[in-house]
Formats: C-alpha cells, structure tokens, sequence
C-alpha cells in the first residue's frame, strides 16, 4: 500500500519541485498517522508542506487505499548536521 501511495504522489509533487523520500504508517496512541517525508530544494517550509498536503489529499481520496480514518502528516526531513 505505502509504495502505492508513494508512485501516486512523486509525479505531481515532482511539478513543484518537491521530492518524496519516505512513507510509512504509524499508530500513536491510538491515532493512525499516514507519514509523507518531502524534501526541496533550498529547504521546506511551510508553504511546502501546505502546498504538499493540498496535492496529496485529494490523490489519497480518489485511490482510497486506506480503510481505517488516519491523519495525514507531511513534513521535511529535519535538518542535517
């Protein structure tokens, strides 16, 4: 299913310049979340993930690969030392 999601999304994210480098499914006490790691170039910021988030959402309605409810998480991948 994630690697699903993940050829779903790389190609429209990929338009804006924004790369995919890790999905995965958690569950946190008791919240599912779908984790969708993105990264661009100089850096992600907020509008990123926001903009990120608005291409993936309705990606992830119409496939409907997900049956239980979850929170979608879009985030960088941190800062490197």
């Amino acid at each position: 299913m994630l690697s699903k999601i993940q050829k779903l999304i790389e190609e429209p994210l990929k338009k804006e310049k924004i790369d995919v480098l890790d999905v995965y499914f958690e569950e946190e006490d008791g919240v599912k979340n779908l984790m969708i790691i993105i990264d661009k170039m100089p850096y992600v910021d907020l509008d990123t993930c926001v903009l990120a988030t608005h291409i993936i959402n309705p990606i992830l309605d119409e496939a409907d690969l997900i049956e239980d409810s979850y929170v979608l998480n879009v985030c960088s991948k941190g800062v490197e030392e």
